[in-house]
């Protein structure tokens, strides 16, 4: 039997849009099952264990490895990340080729259809390393073979990442409020683990 919900994904990027492209982007990604893997809440501040700590190295280690990147506020919370991206110029073609991002390989579901994806990512003269997905997906790996190596055998990112795109001054305050303020509202929060 064919699981419809597979087959009928669909990515929840800006179609159209070139995620290389300077700007600011609101991210958050989300561990597996809303587990709480980096610390708990504490008197509204974040309390980092081992694995948060981790966490939060590597994100502040990201502008080390994409110098084209700026990072604004962010939060490692117990079972998710939010941060503030800003790209500050579109890095010109080098002719190296990521993988498709997780996004993209949703809407591909067979080995043919995703030899179709890597063709038409190669006709656009585009690379996807230097995409917002390509620095998630950077950050999620750096995360989890660090944590791998620490005894981590359970898989540690939920799939995919959300993303916002920061289009004014007033968003950008509303947001960065908002993620300031995220371990003050952990008891309200939507990404809190269901008990």
């Amino acid at each position: 039997m064919t699981n419809f919900r597979i087959h009928t994904r669909r990515s929840i990027r800006l179609k159209g849009y070139d995620y290389s492209q300077e700007g600011l982007y609101f991210i958050t990604i989300c561990v597996q099952d809303k587990i709480c893997r980096f610390g708990h809440i504490e008197n509204g501040k974040m309390i980092y264990n081992q694995y948060g700590t981790i966490a939060h190295n590597e994100w502040i280690n990201t502008p080390n490895i994409r110098t084209n990147i700026i990072l604004h506020e962010f939060v490692i919370m117990p079972n998710h990340i939010h941060g503030i991206i800003e790209i500050t110029e579109k890095l010109s073609y080098n002719g190296a080729y990521d993988t498709p991002s997780e996004s993209e390989i949703g809407e591909y579901d067979t080995p043919q259809r995703t030899d179709e994806l890597h063709s038409s990512v190669r006709s656009h003269l585009r690379s996807p390393s230097q995409t917002i997905g390509a620095i998630v997906r950077g950050y999620k790996s750096a995360v989890t073979k660090q944590l791998n190596a620490l005894g981590l055998t359970e898989k540690l990112w939920q799939r995919n990442y959300y993303e916002h795109i920061i289009r004014d001054e007033q968003s950008y305050i509303r947001i960065t409020e908002y993620i300031r303020n995220n371990p003050k509202k952990w008891a309200d929060d939507k990404i809190k683990i269901k008990k």
